[in-house]
């Protein structure tokens, strides 16, 4: 059933703006039918309180219907709310509209883009690690915005040449300042009426973009490490905040280094550069993972490719040790060495070096004076 659908029901309709245990701020729609009677009838009927927040916010449980079919509820969910309690700001979600995307890691539903935010500066721009996070958002398939901050403190040379280098991977950036509130209105424009995942290292100012974006918000700010040239985590769990001009920005959790935990064979789709290649031309064999194949469209002398191939490598040995995992007459384990190194080593065979507990030595004679018996 479709949200129009349940709105012309006259129930109540909301998205759910965080978790928090197992209760849901779900913040009701404005223009509802239902909210406007219900809203007349309270300034008409005293002792209630003669208004309530708009747009209005109710702490909810979910159903226990719900929960038996294994209906989760996510941050960015359309909800179904009933048996409101306005005094107490109460209700029950007895529903979830259908999805129009959702993401695992972080867990939100019906995002529309995700804003990576980077600086240029304090901490200093790593081609590597920006590399990483636009291809774990491509992987999501949604629409990626790149901003990168702190951009008063290079030179207009430095930042052409950085553009022109971004240019070239596919990307068209937005140079911004939230210190001196340059640019900050264009990032705006791009956030209007969509739900957007904002994103990348900690320390780049995603809670400083977002307080400017939003002026009644004041987010917790961190401070970047002076001995690790990285920002300390301010953001501790996922949250949806509604922008003035339209639409909801959500914050989540910072985090350095995005898992590769996408196919092998998808890689090379999530660079815009390689993309474009593949769109005139394709490789000779369907498979190909573009290393050392004949004929490969791909391989070739675009910045990014050493980037790829590690990446790749990344991305077989995850989908190694998932196939290990799986199987449990594998011979083989993963361990990891020092530095960030990791090789396959033999595992020993199960239980066969293992030590025979005392309890089982005692039952073994238990079992054994019962048979002589």
């Amino acid at each position: 059933m479709t949200g129009e659908n349940f709105a012309a029901t006259g129930q109540l309709l909301g998205t759910v703006l965080a978790v928090q245990a197992n209760f849901y701020r779900v913040q009701l729609d404005q223009e509802d039918g239902k909210m406007r009677e219900i809203r007349k009838m309270r300034e008409q009927n005293p002792p209630h309180p003669p208004h309530l927040p708009h747009p209005p916010l109710l702490l909810c449980t979910r159903r226990t219907r719900l929960k038996k079919i294994g209906q989760q509820v996510m941050v960015g969910d359309r909800v179904v709310v009933e048996e409101p309690d306005w005094a107490g700001g109460r209700g029950a979600i007895t529903d979830v509209l259908p999805r129009q995307s959702q993401l695992d890691r972080p867990a939100i539903a019906n995002v529309n883009q995700i804003l990576l935010v980077f600086a240029v500066a304090d901490p200093p721009l790593e081609p590597y690690q920006l590399s990483r996070f636009l291809i774990k958002a491509e992987s999501t398939g949604l629409d990626v915005l790149l901003c990168l901050n702190k951009s008063d403190l290079i030179s207009q040379r430095e930042q052409q040449q950085i553009s022109d280098r971004l240019i070239g991977w596919g990307y068209q950036p937005i140079f911004l300042s939230v210190k001196d509130g340059i640019n900050t209105d264009q990032a705006a424009r791009y956030l209007s009426n969509k739900i957007t995942v904002i994103a990348g290292p900690s320390g780049v100012g995603k809670s400083s973009l977002i307080n400017a974006l939003i002026d009644s918000l004041h987010l917790r700010v961190g401070e970047v490490s002076g001995k690790l040239a990285r920002g300390r985590h301010t953001t501790r769990h996922i949250e949806l905040f509604e922008l003035p001009s339209g639409g909801m920005l959500a914050d989540t959790p910072g985090f350095n280094q995005p898992d590769m935990d996408c196919i092998p064979e998808e890689l090379i789709h999530y660079f815009p550069e390689a993309r474009k290649r593949l769109a005139v031309a394709s490789c000779r064999f369907s498979d190909c993972l573009h290393r050392d194949e004949p004929e490969c469209a791909v391989r070739g002398d675009w910045e990014r490719y050493e980037h790829y191939l590690e990446f790749l490598d990344a991305a077989i040995a995850r989908q190694t040790q998932l196939h290990q995992q799986a199987d449990p007459e594998s011979t083989m384990k993963l361990k990891s060495k020092g530095k960030g190194q990791s090789q396959y080593e033999p595992k020993l065979e199960s239980k066969k070096y293992r030590r025979i507990s005392r309890k089982t030595q005692l039952q073994d004679l238990q079992e054994l004076y019962r048979d002589e018996e």
